[in-house]
C-alpha cells in the first residue's frame, strides 16, 4: 500500500520523535494501517489523534515497505465521551484489542462495521447495557475473524441445536442441557445474547458473555501476553460489574 485515503478509526497513538506520532487505524477496506503524523503531538492535532474518533485519513509512502507519512482530519470526535470513566475505559479497550491483535493491511469489513457500531452505541446509550453487549459481541466477531472463533449453533458432545445452554472453556464449543449434566461447574453458561436470540439482555448475561470471550481472548489471541492491555480489560469489567451491584 503505498497511497491510501480512506475514513478511518483512530486505534492507537504513539509518540515519534520531538513531536510527530505514529497512528494506527482501522479502515473499511484496507484493515489495520499505520503512519507517521508530522506534528501528531502538537495541539491542534492532539484532539484529533485521540483513539475512537473517526478522521479522514490519507497514507502516502514511496514503498511498500516505508512507514507511511499521515494526514488526518476529524470526521467525528468521540474525546467528549472520555470525561465518563466506564465510556473512556470502553473505547480504550476495543480500541487498544483492535490495535493490538490484528495484521497490517488485511481488510476486516465486518469488524470496521462492527467498531463502529460500538463506538456509535456508547456515544447515545443511556445506560451501559446498551452498549456492553455489543461489545461482547464484537470481542466474539473478533476472535472469530482471526481463527479463533467459537462454535456456539450445536453441541460440541451430540451434535445436537437443542437446549444449548454452555460453553466449553477447552473447545470452544456449546454444550447442551443434557450433555453438561454432572460438569455443570466446569463449563461457562451461555447466554442466549451472544446466539442472537435475545436482543436485550440483562448486565448479568452480558457480563456471563463477557467471561466468555475474554477467556478465549487471553488464551488465543493474547497468549497471556501483553498485562497492560489486559488490565485495561479487567478494570472495564470490574467497573460493568460495579454497575450491576
Amino acid at each position: 500500500m503505498a497511497s491510501l485515503t480512506a475514513d478511518a478509526i483512530v486505534c492507537a497513538v504513539r509518540a515519534h520523535g520531538e513531536h510527530g506520532a505514529i497512528v494506527r487505524a482501522l479502515t473499511h477496506e484496507a484493515g489495520l494501517v499505520a503512519g507517521y503524523v508530522r506534528g501528531g503531538r502538537s495541539t491542534r492535532l492532539r484532539p484529533i489523534l485521540i483513539p475512537g474518533n473517526l478522521v479522514a485519513l490519507e497514507l502516502r509512502a514511496r514503498t511498500e515497505e516505508q512507514l507511511a507519512g499521515a494526514t488526518a482530519e476529524l470526521l467525528e470526535s468521540r474525546a467528549p465521551l472520555l470525561a465518563e470513566p466506564l465510556a473512556a475505559a470502553a473505547i480504550d479497550w476495543a480500541t487498544s484489542l483492535t490495535a493490538s491483535t490484528l495484521p497490517e493491511s488485511q481488510p476486516y469489513p465486518a469488524l470496521y462495521s462492527a467498531l463502529s457500531a460500538v463506538l456509535d452505541a456508547i456515544g447515545v446509550a443511556s445506560s451501559a447495557r446498551q452498549w456492553a453487549a455489543a461489545l461482547a459481541r464484537y470481542e466474539l466477531l473478533l476472535l472469530a475473524e482471526l481463527g479463533f472463533g467459537l462454535n456456539l449453533e450445536e453441541c460440541v458432545a451430540t451434535g445436537s441445536s437443542v437446549d444449548l445452554a454452555f460453553v466449553s472453556p477447552k473447545s470452544g464449543g456449546a454444550v447442551s442441557v443434557g450433555a453438561a449434566t454432572g460438569y455443570e461447574e466446569r463449563l461457562f453458561r451461555l447466554p442466549p445474547f451472544l446466539r442472537g436470540q435475545d436482543t436485550s439482555p440483562s448486565m448479568d448475561d452480558i457480563l456471563e458473555g463477557l467471561i466468555i470471550t475474554g477467556h478465549f481472548l487471553d488464551r488465543d489471541v493474547l497468549d497471556g501476553r501483553n498485562r497492560d492491555l489486559l488490565t485495561v480489560r479487567e478494570r472495564l469489567v470490574s467497573r460493568l460489574g460495579r454497575a450491576v451491584a
